[in-house]
């Protein structure tokens, strides 16, 4: 028991933000929560029958939207095996196994030939790895006269030393934030056009913007997961307040661009 007990502190601790909150049973793990999800979904356009590839796709929440309400033939892929297995989950406990394909995979290597997809989308996603290789995998993979679809994380307003290194030193070691038209530039040179952009403030974890995403349900049930494990309770006291010297800097942009039809 002490044995398991103490590896399950090891793997919590460890574990980045996005895979902690799928732990609790969060469904939307995006910086622009479901109000960018519907902004994209805005832009995209989607109809019956569009293939559309979700990459980076979480707990599968858009993909099953894309699926339910637009009629959309969804791949789904994601890196992480905790993504991937409750990706699955959710699917199945839907009844959009048909219609929804999880699969693994990475963002910089997409299996899938040139052309294959209508709409590619990934949210959250490319400021993890090489930006500008991630980008064009994700352009290359959309047919031309299609969509690619990305929200990212940028700086609002200017942070402070202490917001910068706290977010990109110790919550998410490794991303890469840039500002609103840095990120644009990125999807312009990856071979979009017509580009159009939204953004917004980052509310995913503050108490307003938990609620608006989960309903009242979800978040208490979120919340009792994380009273529930001393592992987890050190983990919540460990990132909420770093998480929040950020949050007043931070904010989303969602980029929508044609891949122009060949001649």
């Amino acid at each position: 028991m002490a044995t398991t007990l103490t590896r399950t502190k090891i793997d919590v601790q460890s574990m980045d933000p996005y895979a902690f909150m799928a732990v609790l049973g969060k469904r939307v793990i995006h910086p622009g929560g479901r109000r960018s999800t519907e902004e994209l979904f805005d832009l995209a356009r989607l109809q019956v029958g569009h293939k559309a590839l979700d990459v980076g796709c979480g707990v599968g929440t858009t993909a099953i939207q894309m699926a339910r309400r637009f009629g959309a033939v969804v791949t789904a892929i994601d890196i992480s095996p905790i993504m991937l297995e409750r990706a699955r989950r959710n699917v199945q406990r839907v009844g959009l196994g048909r219609e929804i394909e999880v699969e693994q995979g990475d963002i910089l290597a997409l299996r899938f030939a040139d052309g294959t997809f209508d709409r590619v989308i990934a949210e959250a996603v490319t400021m993890f790895v090489d930006r500008q290789r991630a980008a064009k995998e994700l352009v290359r993979v959309c047919r031309p006269g299609g969509m690619v679809l990305a929200t990212e994380f940028f700086w609002r307003q200017p942070p402070t030393e202490e917001a910068r290194e706290i977010f990109l030193g110790q919550v998410c070691p490794g991303m890469q934030l840039d500002k609103l038209d840095g990120w644009v530039r990125i999807y312009k040179d990856a071979g979009l056009s017509a580009i159009e952009v939204r953004s917004g403030p980052f509310e995913m974890m503050t108490p307003r913007g938990f609620i608006r995403d989960e309903g009242f349900i979800n978040a208490f049930a979120c919340m009792f997961r994380g009273f529930s494990r001393v592992a987890y309770l050190r983990k919540m006291a460990w990132l909420m307040p770093r998480i929040s010297r950020a949050v007043p800097y931070l904010g989303y942009i969602l980029i929508g661009g044609l891949k122009p039809a060949t001649s």
